[in-house]
């Protein structure tokens, strides 16, 4: 049986046949791998709420793994003092700021880069760092959309840097547990999206603010005017720039239902039902309460949303295992007996597993477990094992052991690509979709085979060949 440890070194080598490191390094390319000595120059894309914890998370490293943040970027300038005096009351020290992240790539003092922008992003971001020769940790999803994914892969492969994703890392106890048997041959995951999620309201287009750079800002999406029910945070929930909340909180769960399969491949069939339920359409407004950072919600007002609140996606694999997973973001239950909100469930020929802030494991039909630890999210027994991801991306390009990364950019395309199938299949009615994985485009559908990628705005393209 294959050993967890052994799955996971597949997926980060993919299937490329790297040599050096797991990128094929060169001896001169070698060489120049950070020793424990070298401090490692920082810059983080995308300051605003996420952005905010990574600037954070970063520069607490500064002593135990002698990284600084030297630049922050971010396409709205009013963020930079803020953030700035974030990375000067941990560090002393006052970084750099830019708006434009060609510039950040242009300064050879910066070894690695964190993209915490919105998803649409996120591929042309990173193709761009690669070139560069900067190391990367990209947020979840990795990509907007399934052709985004795989220029990633390619680009991390041809330009020998190291590239990391944010998704929930799926390792430590539970999943050596589930890897090596313990309840049996894993047939099914169920993972669980349960995330409340009040009206984002509408407003208006208007005139961007000052200081925000809104050109850069849309980047590789369709040119609309500006709305700020459009722009920060809220652009989640429009194509595009977002993949709803599927692609939102789901990625975590998603990762560790797709490594709990064993599967670093795609699903043969892909398919997606739901809607956007629960809010009112007679017009009325409510006050709106802030919601997360400075983004205000209000209740079950209407809504411009375009994705949807409720959706439920289910994949089937080549030798028939089963992937479901649940999005609901109105009034709802928890499920399993640790009343899981967003985690996951595998179901296996022995018995079954929760799996969320600990883990509990079943026997056949018995009502208590016979395995498992640190049930709730708080408990230190619930992170037993797991590693950290900002530190694991920095003892990486210290080592140049790309197979030793926890979330290489290879599983991240596997994951994102996931939530794409799911809403392709949504937005083209709920329709069952057949998926030719080695291709990568569906199976006599043309339909679905147009929104596998996107229009690119010029000059935000993200090219056929990196």
């Amino acid at each position: 049986m294959t050993k967890r440890r052994d799955f996971i070194k597949k997926s980060a080598m993919g299937t490329a046949g790297l040599a050096i490191g797991g990128l094929g390094f060169s001896a001169k390319s070698y060489a120049s791998i950070p020793g424990a000595n070298d401090r490692i120059h920082m810059a983080v894309i995308g300051i605003r709420n996420h952005g905010r914890h990574h600037i954070n998370r970063w520069c607490r490293l500064k002593e135990s793994h002698n990284v600084v943040v030297t630049t922050l970027c971010d396409v709205d300038e009013r963020l930079f003092e803020s953030r700035s005096k974030i990375v000067y009351d941990h560090t002393g020290s006052k970084p750099k700021t830019e708006w434009d992240m060609r510039k950040v790539y242009d300064d050879r003092d910066i070894d690695a880069v964190a993209i915490v922008t919105p998803n649409h992003w996120h591929a042309l971001a990173t193709i761009w760092a690669c070139q560069a020769g900067k190391h990367v940790y990209v947020e979840k999803p990795v990509s907007h959309n399934i052709f985004e994914g795989r220029k990633m892969v390619e680009a991390a492969n041809k330009y020998k840097v190291h590239v990391q994703h944010g998704s929930s890392a799926a390792v430590g106890e539970a999943m050596d547990f589930l890897l090596d048997g313990g309840i049996g041959d894993v047939y099914m995951a169920r993972a669980l999206c349960l995330h409340r999620r009040n009206s984002y309201g509408m407003a208006e287009d208007s005139a961007p603010p000052d200081k925000f750079h809104y050109d850069m800002w849309l980047g590789p999406a369709t040119y609309r005017p500006y709305n700020e029910k459009r722009s920060h945070y809220c652009w989640h929930w429009y194509w595009d720039t977002g993949n709803g909340d599927t692609g939102n909180t789901g990625p975590h769960t998603i990762q560790q239902a797709r490594v709990g399969l064993r599967k670093d491949e795609h699903p043969v069939l892909a398919f997606s039902t739901g809607g956007l339920y629960g809010f009112r359409q007679d017009g009325r407004r409510s006050p709106g309460v802030m919601s997360y950072g400075d983004v205000e919600t209000y209740g079950d007002d209407p809504t411009f949303q375009e994705t949807p609140n409720t959706q439920t996606c289910v994949f089937q694999y080549s030798d028939g295992k089963k992937f479901v997973f649940d999005t609901r973001g109105r009034y709802t239950n928890m499920e399993g007996t640790n009343n899981i909100g967003n985690g996951n469930l595998f179901y296996g020929s022995k018995g079954y597993m929760e799996y969320s802030g600990g883990w509990k494991a079943f026997r056949d039909w018995e009502k208590e477990p016979f395995a498992g630890a640190g049930i709730g999210a708080s408990s230190p027994e619930s992170n037993a094992g797991r590693p950290d991801l900002y530190t694991n991306f920095l003892d990486v390009i210290r080592s140049g052991r790309n197979e030793d990364l926890v979330n290489p950019i290879l599983g991240g395309h596997y994951s994102a690509a996931l939530v794409h199938l799911a809403n392709i299949s949504y937005r083209l009615g709920g329709r069952s979709l057949r998926f030719d994985g080695a291709a990568e485009k569906f199976i006599d559908d043309p339909e679905a085979d147009a929104l596998l990628t996107r229009d690119y705005r010029a000059p935000y393209i993200v090219p056929d060949r990196v």
